[in-house]
């Protein structure tokens, strides 16, 4: 990252801006550095002031504890300052958005936002399942267990474990460990994982999924939209979770500057 801004309880965010014209701030989802959102930053940084960043605790940005989810939005806030012309548009991906939903509702200068299937519990017992989730997290981090952590967070998002075993005998796993108590940060966003009803209540919003992502994940980004005024919803087809910048980049492009 080429630039740190100070928050305001003194921890420094690193970031980058690439670009000219209305800022785009993107927020990344669990365990993610601001590097991973550079490939769709740099397709929107002809329009726009595409700016991509380290979440505290992550990449090159600093952290404070005890943390609080309003450290994050005054992260924000301070990216806000060093990179808007008076304010900015967020984009959230996965519990990033619910980070963004935070943001814009605690009235910070949100020109608009959108957010990228946000994880809220909208099946059958999924207030139930964050609550086990939370309760075990907590237990893990506490016990300095990173890797069983990483594994926990891992099996939450619907990995086999097969799939889990194989990537803790992989490569990048090291740097997963490395960032596993940010998982408490992100779960904490997620409040009780349920849709912030009353923070969107203040927060127009577009609402993506993909089409050929987990039903659940599809009707999150919808509730997520039915609940905002103006809520925007918006099915970009044959994508998944791990959407591919180039279907993604058009429709935030469309709307950030509609």
């Amino acid at each position: 990252m080429e630039k740190k801004t100070i928050s305001r309880d003194g921890t420094p965010i690193a970031y980058e801006v690439s670009g000219e014209g209305p800022a785009v701030i993107f927020v990344t989802g669990a365990m993610a550095t601001g590097a991973s959102d550079a490939p769709l930053a740099s397709l929107l940084s002809d329009r726009f002031s595409a700016v991509v960043y380290d979440r505290r605790g992550r990449g090159e940005s600093g952290d404070t504890q005890p943390f609080e989810v309003a450290r994050e939005v005054e992260d924000i806030a301070a990216l806000i300052e060093a990179t808007g012309d008076g304010g900015a548009a967020l984009y959230g991906m996965s519990s990033g958005a619910a980070l963004v939903v935070e943001a814009a509702a605690s009235g910070l200068p949100v020109r608009k936002a959108a957010v990228y299937e946000p994880p809220f519990a909208v099946y059958e017992g999924g207030e139930e399942q964050r609550a086990e989730y939370t309760q075990r997290l907590t237990q893990l981090l506490a016990q300095d267990r990173r890797g069983d952590a990483v594994e926990l967070f891992i099996a939450l998002t619907g990995a086999p474990p097969e799939v889990i075993r194989g990537m803790r005998h992989s490569a990048v796993w090291p740097a997963l460990e490395a960032v596993a108590p940010t998982l408490a940060y992100d779960n904490a966003v997620m409040g009780d994982g349920l849709v912030p009803r009353k923070r969107l209540a203040s927060v127009p919003v577009l609402a993506l999924a993909g089409g050929a992502s987990p039903e659940w994940m599809r009707e999150s980004a919808r509730a997520t939209a039915e609940a905002a005024p103006d809520g925007t919803y918006r099915v970009l087809e044959g994508q998944t979770h791990v959407v591919d910048p180039g279907v993604l980049a058009p429709a935030l492009a469309e709307f950030f500057a509609g």
